[in-house]
């Protein structure tokens, strides 16, 4: 190696190009290219694959549409799980009193039964405010009462009138046939008194006919005053009798043993269960009286799958609440009328009754569960439409 010498100058010469250096500006060099177009293909490929595998699992559901909901079990028996809500089979639903003869008005309640509380058929479930009915059913009362009497009055003023009447009749008779016996002797009397005796019978003739008249048109005016004041008097009544049902229809009572159940409403511009102190509209469901004692689940069945079911199948339901619960059951009934699908109107449900065996204080109305049908045990015959 040389020395350097003095006054020289260093230069660094310039490091050696790799394989990873920007191209130059001159253009791109072909193995980046290569590389980009192996990326591009390597894209293209896995779109590819994913698309396929798209076809094939949409292919797979459609030649088998029940395998959605189809499982197999561990002893290799074949099922069909359907999700949907427990009832009670016996049940009544409460509504709120529909006055007669009153308008739609808001009613108030001031007593109501606990939800979860058990009763008995009788038991009083609710108390609404009968103030107003109170109110209209003394005063309906005391108007009946008030019209009773001057009913009372009329009819005896008109027997008075009518006997009074009759008296006159009978007097007018008896000067008639006097007059009759007087005129008779016409041969005896004087022509002027034979004439005066005649025109004595012709009066007690038209005393006697206006008399009959007049006691007629007196009875028919004396009637309808009187069926005038009964209408008013039977009105009255009626409205006293519509008041008095009203205010023993502001107290429901239980129709059948069993537990309260209070009902989510619209109130107060929100959702939620009725208290004491709120006013519900008359005719609202606001309560039901449910037995335990009897449950059943209400679900839906999709159109293939609803092929595969029978009346009879054997069942297994558990409560998404309660998981360790299983519950045996059996389908008991099947729709004949299917109702459109939640997402496309092609597509069809199947509402199903499966009954529940057993009970259990956990197990409430409004639940939701899920139910296993087994497609193996079938049912002795054919499946029918309830």
């Amino acid at each position: 190696m040389k020395p350097l010498e003095l006054g020289t100058t260093v230069v660094d010469a310039p490091p050696p190009s790799t394989p990873d250096s920007p191209p130059p500006a001159g253009g791109e060099p072909a193995r980046h290219r290569s590389r980009r177009l192996l990326l591009y293909l390597a894209a293209a490929l896995s779109a590819l694959i994913f698309v396929s595998f798209i076809l094939k699992t949409v292919l797979h559901e459609s030649t088998a549409p029940s395998a959605k909901n189809a499982r197999s079990m561990g002893n290799g028996q074949r099922t069909i799980r359907m999700t949907g809500t427990t009832e009670a089979v016996h049940m009544r639903s409460i509504v709120a009193p529909i006055l007669e003869g009153e308008h739609m008005g808001m009613l108030t309640i001031t007593k109501l039964m606990s939800a979860g509380s058990k009763v008995r058929a009788g038991d009083v479930l609710a108390e609404f405010d009968r103030q107003a009915q109170t109110r209209e059913f003394i005063d309906k009362q005391a108007q009946y009462e008030e019209l009773a009497n001057k009913v009372m009055e009329e009819q005896a003023k008109e027997n008075a009138a009518r006997a009074a009447d009759e008296t006159e009749i009978s007097q007018a008779e008896s000067s008639l046939r006097k007059a009759e016996l007087e005129a008779q002797k016409f041969e005896l009397l004087s022509r002027i008194d034979a004439e005066k005796n005649q025109e004595a019978l012709e009066e007690a003739k038209a005393t006697l006919q206006q008399l009959r008249t007049t006691f007629d048109l007196k009875r028919q005016s004396a009637h309808a005053a009187i069926r005038l004041l009964e209408l008013q008097r039977d009105r009255a009544r009626q409205v006293m009798e519509h008041a008095q049902k009203n205010a023993e229809l502001m107290i429901v009572h239980a129709p059948i043993d069993g537990i309260a159940v209070l009902n989510t409403i619209w109130k107060q511009g929100k959702m939620g269960e009725v208290q004491e102190g709120d006013q519900v509209r008359p005719g609202i469901t606001f309560m039901q009286v449910v037995d335990p004692s009897q449950m059943q689940v209400r679900a839906f069945a999709n159109q293939q799958d609803f092929l595969n079911l029978q009346l009879g199948q054997q069942a297994e339901v558990r409560l998404d609440a309660y998981p360790e619960l299983v519950f045996a059951g059996k389908l008991e009934e099947m729709a004949p009328a299917a109702t459109p699908g939640d997402f496309s109107s092609k597509l069809r449900n199947f509402a199903v009754v499966v009954s529940i065996a057993g009970n259990d204080p956990k197990l409430m109305p409004d639940l939701s569960a899920a139910v296993d049908i087994s497609l193996t045990a079938q049912a002795g015959g054919a499946g029918a439409f309830h």
